[in-house]
Order: C-alpha cells, then sequence, then structure tokens
C-alpha cells in the first residue's frame, strides 16, 4: 500500500553521524543515545511509503521494544503511539493481502497516522542530537 508523502530529508549532520555510528557499532557498541539515533533512521527507511509500512516493520525480526523506546527517547510520542497502535500485526499472516477488510481499513488508518508522526522526526532528531550529543 502506497501513500502520498514525502520522504524524510535528513540533515547532513545527522548523514554523517549515522555513518559515524554505523563504524562505531561494527567497532563494538553504542551508548543508550547513539543507539536511539540509528533505530529511527532505519526505521523510517523500513518505514518506505512504497512498501508495506508497518506491517512489514512488525514481520522485520528487529528488536521492536528497542525501537519503540527509541523513538520515546528522542521525544516522537506520536511514533510511539503510531507503533503500540499496530503491534497485532505481529501476530498477523505474514501477507498483508490476509488482513480482512476491517484490518486493512484500521492498519491504513493507522498509517496515516504515521505519515503524520514521519513528519516531525526530522527536527526531533536534529534537536536530540544537539541536546544529547552536543
Amino acid at each position: 500500500m502506497s501513500f502520498d508523502v514525502e520522504t524524510i530529508e535528513w540533515s547532513d549532520e545527522v548523514l554523517v553521524l549515522a555513518d559515524q555510528l554505523d563504524e562505531k557499532l561494527a567497532d563494538g557498541g553504542l551508548e543508550r543515545e547513539e543507539r536511539a539515533i540509528l533505530d529511527v533512521i532505519e526505521t523510517v527507511s523500513l518505514l518506505d511509503p512504497e512498501g508495506d509500512g508497518l506491517h512489514d516493520f512488525w514481520h522485520s525480526g528487529l528488536d521492536h521494544q528497542r525501537i519503540i523506546n527509541s523513538f520515546d527517547l528522542i521525544g516522537s510520542s506520536a511514533m510511539v503511539d503510531v507503533l503500540n497502535a499496530s503491534k497485532w500485526c505481529q501476530s498477523c499472516s505474514e501477507s498483508r493481502d490476509d488482513y480482512s477488510e476491517t484490518e486493512g481499513e484500521y492498519l491504513a488508518s493507522i498509517e496515516q497516522d504515521l505519515h503524520e508522526a514521519m513528519g516531525e522526526l526530522s527536527d526531533l532528531l536534529d534537536d536530540f542530537i544537539e541536546e544529547e550529543l552536543g
């Protein structure tokens, strides 16, 4: 299912930092705040509006609770709400086509909220980086 939404444009500072954090992760480990930054960036790319969005997220095998906590840590309560509201997807079939009409409509409404919540992420992440890693 696709939506008419814009792709998030991360600032150059965020992209450079993400590369540095990827290298640091490969060399050992990250502080919780650093892990949150990578979680947010990686999850946003997974929630691509051209794909199956939240369905793909819940069937990805990622550490979902850590990711929800990461969005909470950077101050995105809207993303936390969306992810928690869609948690039921992880117990559904691997195929989004198997959803009932009601489930499909409910998920589509949650995904509209998702894309609204994603609109604030760039600013929230910039502010979080400035405050936590300054």
